[in-house]
């Protein structure tokens, strides 16, 4: 563990909740480097603008384009009602709930801004589950698209925590109590000086073992996702438009729906509801070019390419969430001329890790680290295993897994490195070809096979294709 920097948090809860020094993994920050105090969400909107994107397209949906100064103006105006109106204090935990439109990424920016820690959750979310994240968390407000306050009244009604719930306008109309009280605030704010290694974000996940375990991220970290993955995988400029059905609830969806665009001057597009169908209206109309999803979502605009949907406008097509089978690797290249990006990552990690390149990509494989990770394949003493044997994955980087206050710290990090209870090999060259879920081999006759070694096999099959259509048609996944 690496010394922490200075803290803007008057509330101290998430750096005391911070593991003990001996179960952190390594963070690798050669090449990374921020000032000693930097709020990310003033890189995303201030500083853009300031670097004179203004007047850029920042964020699409629901009917509406708002710029970068509209943005900024935006947040400013709601981190003012959320320090002045509701008393957050820095280092407050915020709850956020909402689906993907742009007032959930103006109220994740303002609470940053104001120096809180942010927990964003799922619609689908009731409200025993939701307690569950306010007590883990300790959460004090809570900010609700209207549309989905019920479970959030009935959270805070059994609540020892969440002293404050605020509805705001999910919608273009800014109708509701948080909007109406951003009106009367000034567009100039004058965010929180939180140090680099301040807590900016809680992930949540559940695990294997349904207690939810909250991931601990900084405000660098979130600017390093960008700086490493987007900027020298995806190579994003501000002529990027992005799409996608990741929530921004998860990691995933907020680094590639948000923090992605908004890094390089690019613009991305909110989706409320994000089946196949309505991802490929957003792209043949905005013209978007890069797009994250999963491969079945990706089996379906195959089939739509066919009916003579026009997808040209992606230059990259990122795959991740679920293996991508070789089939539809090879389908897509053929159809587009285009590379399919695949990659992993872990909410533990914030995002992508190892993926595939541009210049640089093969069927049935993973590919290398990103730049500032390190990945090994090991057995259960933490020894190397052979080129081509099958093992855990260990990764290491930039970027590592901080629980909030939770003794499993311990199985995820062992000698300084990340295992992300994923089944891999390694080959001679040092491509990583993923197996399986730890837990999720299927055994015969004293064989270890890899479930997507049989699922690439059956998706080969057309009357497969066939059936993911009709599955996604109307916007429900296929089983598996």
């Amino acid at each position: 563990m690496q010394e922490l920097g200075p803290t803007a948090h008057t509330d101290s809860f998430s750096r005391d909740g911070l593991p003990p020094a001996e179960h952190w993994p390594d963070i690798l920050l050669d090449g990374f480097d921020y000032p000693e105090y930097v709020n990310a969400a003033v890189e995303l909107t201030d500083a853009m603008v300031a670097k004179g994107f203004g007047d850029y397209t920042a964020l699409i949906g629901n009917g509406r384009r708002r710029t970068y100064k509209e943005l900024t103006d935006w947040t400013n105006r709601l981190a003012h009602v959320l320090v002045e109106d509701l008393g957050v204090k820095p280092g407050n935990r915020v709850l956020i709930r909402s689906a993907n439109n742009p007032a959930m990424v103006a109220c994740w920016l303002a609470a940053t801004k104001a120096g809180a820690v942010v927990v964003n959750t799922m619609p689908m979310l009731r409200a025993a589950e939701l307690g569950k994240i306010v007590d883990k968390a300790e959460i004090t407000h809570a900010l609700c698209d209207t549309r989905l306050m019920d479970e959030m009244v009935g959270c805070a009604k059994d609540s020892a925590f969440l002293q404050t719930v605020v509805a705001f306008d999910g919608t273009s109309n800014h109708d509701a109590e948080l909007d109406r009280l951003a009106l009367e605030k000034p567009v100039q704010f004058e965010a929180v000086k939180t140090g680099r290694d301040d807590v900016a974000l809680l992930g949540f996940t559940s695990g294997t073992t349904g207690e939810p375990k909250a991931t601990m991220h900084f405000h660098r970290d979130l600017l390093i996702i960008a700086d490493g993955y987007a900027k020298k995988v995806l190579q994003v400029t501000p002529k990027d438009i992005f799409v996608g059905s990741p929530p921004l609830a998860f990691t995933f969806g907020l680094g590639g729906l948000a923090i992605f665009p908004l890094r390089f001057g690019a613009a991305a597009t909110l989706l409320e509801n994000a089946p196949p169908p309505n991802m490929i209206e957003i792209i043949e109309k905005y013209k978007a070019t890069v797009c994250f999803t999963a491969p079945t979502a990706y089996r379906v605009m195959l089939a739509a390419m066919d009916e003579g949907a026009d997808l040209s406008s992606l230059r990259a097509a990122v795959s991740a969430g679920e293996t991508l089978p070789a089939p539809v690797y090879h389908e897509w290249m053929d159809k587009t001329g285009k590379t399919m990006l695949d990659g992993i990552g872990a909410t533990e990690l914030l995002h992508i890790f190892i993926t595939n390149r541009f210049e640089d990509s093969q069927p049935a494989c993973t590919g290398k680290p990103v730049s500032g990770y390190e990945a090994r394949v090991v057995d259960e003493n933490m020894k190397d295993v052979p080129a081509g044997a099958l093992g855990r994955l260990a990764v290491r980087g930039p970027t590592g897994c901080r629980y909030l206050n939770d003794n499993r710290q311990a199985d995820y990090v062992k000698d300084g490195w990340n295992i992300t209870g994923d089944s891999f090999t390694m080959d001679a060259k040092g491509y990583l070809h993923f197996a399986a879920r730890n837990d999720d081999m299927i055994v015969s006759s004293g064989y270890n096979i890899a479930r997507p070694e049989v699922e690439a096999a059956f998706l080969a099959h057309e009357a497969v294709l066939e059936c993911a259509v009709i599955g996604a048609s109307d916007g429900n996944p296929p089983e598996n």
